[in-house]
């Protein structure tokens, strides 16, 4: 039932989810770290993939999203293009690469640009980087957003709690937004705010906001890929929605592979040359 959902076949572009929000139609988008999720979340359909530095949980299993590197997101990156036709491909800059200084985040946003293939970059943060943010997008590069919760600020925080419940913080990140929409970006996430704000705050805009953990009211929504499959466990945030059990499913599977092998059942006669 590949692509089953989607009859435009055409490649999305940056420009093609500003026109999505102008017609009211919900984005959907997911992550993806390798050459196969990326071809199964490609054909099902997905409007935008991204490689997140999330990958420094799912895939290394490291506790935090700071370790990860300009060179580890572009071997993921460029794994997840192979795979993909159709999908907007965005890539996370890791934590380092841009918060130095406009000549050390250009430097690095135009390597990963050139090395991985991907459309697009996404950046954390609103005032803090904007003249960073401006300087990539005058390299000619496409640049995401990414405000309320950033995980990469987590040291910072302290906590993955919900953002801009205090008017203070939520007047920040509406000022923030129209800072990245004025600078030429041509969309922001939105992680973990208030649901009325989050919504507030995609009215007022004219790119399209991208929501997790942020409520319908947002132009598209995101989550981590392995999350909504059921393929992690002990991660059940208020916002997550698992569409499978692919944890159990995975683990029988070789369960009875292991069964076979040790039973002498496999390989069988028919599987033997």
């Amino acid at each position: 039932m590949a692509g089953y959902l989607v009859s435009d076949s055409r490649k999305v572009t940056t420009h093609r989810f500003i026109e999505m929000k102008e017609r009211g139609e919900k984005i959907s988008m997911l992550t993806s770290y390798d050459y196969t999720m990326a071809g199964i979340v490609d054909g099902a359909g997905i409007d935008g993939i991204l490689v997140g530095d999330s990958a420094s949980n799912v895939m290394a299993g490291n506790g935090t999203t700071l370790p990860m590197t300009v060179e580890q997101m572009i071997y993921h990156a460029h794994s997840v293009v192979r795979g993909v036709n159709r999908a907007l491909v965005v890539c996370d800059m890791p934590f380092g690469s841009y918060q130095i200084d406009r000549h050390e985040g250009v430097k690095n946003a135009v390597k990963m640009m050139k090395e991985s293939g991907c459309d697009a970059l996404k950046l954390e943060g609103g005032e803090e980087i904007i003249d960073t943010v401006k300087g990539i997008l005058d390299a000619g590069i496409p640049v995401m957003g990414h405000l309320g919760l950033t995980p990469q600020s987590i040291n910072k925080f302290g906590t993955y709690a919900v953002r801009a419940k205090e008017e203070a913080e939520a007047e920040k990140l509406r000022r923030d937004a129209f800072l990245l929409q004025a600078a030429g970006c041509f969309s922001i996430v939105l992680e973990k705010v208030p649901s009325v704000l989050a919504g507030e705050v995609s009215k007022s805009l004219t790119i399209p906001t991208i929501g997790i953990g942020a409520g319908g009211g947002t132009d598209g929504q995101i989550l981590v890929v392995t999350d909504m499959l059921g393929m992690t466990k002990g991660f059940s945030p208020r916002f997550l929605r698992r569409y499978a059990n692919l944890n159990d499913v995975i683990t029988n599977a070789i369960g009875q592979y292991v069964t076979d092998v040790k039973g002498k059942d496999f390989p069988n006669e028919k599987e033997s040359y």
